[in-house]
């Protein structure tokens, strides 16, 4: 687990400009996710569980592109 030291806090709290790899691995993880969702949403019926289940990969692509945006820190 990071320390949450002010230098981690800096990290986090500031804009990173994307370099042309992390733009590629940004739309990766996009798509990806995408079509994960677009799974879950074909293969079961609507409901608070589908809907949950569709906002956990919502949040794990946020939570992979901090991890891109931040360089793991």
């Amino acid at each position: 687990m990071a320390v949450l030291d002010q230098a981690t806090l800096d990290n986090w709290f500031t804009h990173h400009p994307p370099t042309d790899d992390e733009i590629k691995a940004y739309e990766a993880i996009r798509v990806a996710g995408r079509i994960l969702a677009e799974t879950i949403v074909k293969h079961t019926q609507a409901s608070a569980d589908q809907s949950a289940a569709v906002r956990k990969v919502r949040e794990a692509v946020f939570t992979a592109n901090a991890a891109i945006a931040c360089g793991g820190v």
